[in-house]
């Protein structure tokens, strides 16, 4: 199935969107919900928080949220102690309700706090949901909140910035309902549906035939970033190193928009165990034999020997290469991205080589054989510059 992470602000539309996600078929794990029925009377999780924050905290009709809401969100310390509490709670219920879902169902968790803590890499896609803060108060108070408490709220979340850093979609909410309805149709039928049957088939999206250089976007980092955390969070300690390499990981360079990660294994039979973690979070394997062009020195073509992984998300083209520590093409990859990042002079003479190709207007298949006599005689040059700079690969960042 497909997980889906639904965030968003205090008052930005975050429900309304799960409204309307559920309305087109999707099964929804509300986490607020969730949170209510965890506290509920005579549970044990009503006791934990009676114990934590003393008897007052518990009225005739059980929790009293109205005092329990001033007291977390004047005091982050408080927040935590309620967080340790009904956190794991919510999760085995969640858990519970993802396990009895159709085995070709969307799930949407619905998860006010998904970036605060940490949950964004559990999911094959994070959707934030966003409205101006103005708005968003104007929401609150209309729903009989005070200014001061309304402004406190929104005050005690994580930021725009720091919920767009971690989304794969942002739904704009500040505009007529007619609007959101639209926007949510998009991403049901345009990505959503697309993205659930190619995991569900552990099958990757087609790469295009039909050439496009886009301008460098400075958001292919970020991105990276957030696929690197689900590879690491499924794999664990299970392979060496995870990089960004290709043309998208030099910034300032122009480049098809379709992100290329790097995975080092020991060797294929570790590739090959990581196969099925790999595809069920949304980066399964392309059929057929792949292996890396030998490098100037040469090498046999046994260590060339690769696996290649594609997105199953229609909207996010990833090419995921696992090479074995014995493949000098890691190597290579990580030195020629760190080069052409230090040289701004090769970096340019690469961009334009990418400017004049694209003008001609090949398939993608013969614009990398286009690029052939280019990469004859850069590579040496590469090589020199690995010998004269004493280049070694950086550690793996954690990210």
């Amino acid at each position: 199935m497909l997980r889906v992470g639904l965030t968003g602000g205090i008052g930005a539309g975050k429900s309304e969107v799960a409204s309307l996600l559920v309305a087109r078929g999707a099964v929804l794990v509300d986490s607020d919900v969730l949170a209510r029925e965890v506290v509920a009377p005579g549970t044990a999780g009503l006791a934990a928080v009676e114990a934590a924050f003393g008897p007052d905290i518990v009225g005739a009709q059980g929790l009293d949220r109205a005092r329990m809401a001033r007291i977390v969100f004047a005091d982050p310390a408080a927040r935590g102690r309620l967080e340790a509490i009904v956190h794991p709670l919510v999760r085995a219920r969640s858990d519970e309700l993802v396990a009895a879902a159709p085995d070709d169902a969307v799930v949407v968790d619905d998860v006010p706090l998904l970036v605060e803590v940490g949950l964004t890499p559990t999911f094959h896609l994070v959707v934030v949901v966003e409205a101006d803060p103005a708005l968003r108060r104007e929401r609150l108070v209309a729903r009989g909140m005070s200014e001061a408490d309304a402004q406190a709220r929104v005050a005690a979340q994580a930021s725009d910035e720091r919920r767009r850093a971690a989304a794969d979609v942002v739904v704009h909410n500040s505009g007529t309902r007619s609007e959101l309805a639209a926007a949510v149709d998009e991403l049901w039928s345009g990505r959503l549906l697309g993205y659930e049957r190619n995991v569900r088939q552990r099958r990757p999206v087609r790469r295009p035939e039909e050439l496009h250089i886009a301008a460098p976007d400075p958001s292919w980092p970020a991105q990276y970033a957030r696929i690197a955390g689900r590879i690491r969070h499924a794999l664990g300690d299970r392979f060496l190193r995870l990089d960004h390499v290709g043309s998208t990981s030099v910034p300032g360079l122009p480049a098809k928009d379709i992100l290329d990660l790097q995975l080092v294994v020991p060797d294929l039979a570790a590739a090959d165990a990581l196969a099925e973690p790999l595809a069920g979070i949304g980066l399964p394997r392309y059929g057929g034999d792949w292996w890396d062009d030998p490098p100037p020195a040469g090498a046999p073509e046994s260590v060339l020997v690769k696996r290649f992984h594609g997105s199953a998300d229609p909207g996010r083209l990833v090419q995921l290469h696992v090479r074995t520590v014995a493949s000098p093409a890691w190597r290579y990859a990580l030195a020629f991205r760190d080069w052409l990042r230090a040289v701004p002079a090769m970096r340019e003479d690469y961009a334009a080589l990418k400017r004049r190709l694209s003008a001609s207007d090949p398939t993608t298949s013969a614009y990398a054989e286009l690029k052939g006599p280019w990469f004859d005689a850069a590579l040496p040059r590469l090589d020199r510059w690995v010998s004269d700079t004493d280049w070694r690969p950086a550690k793996s960042p954690a990210t």
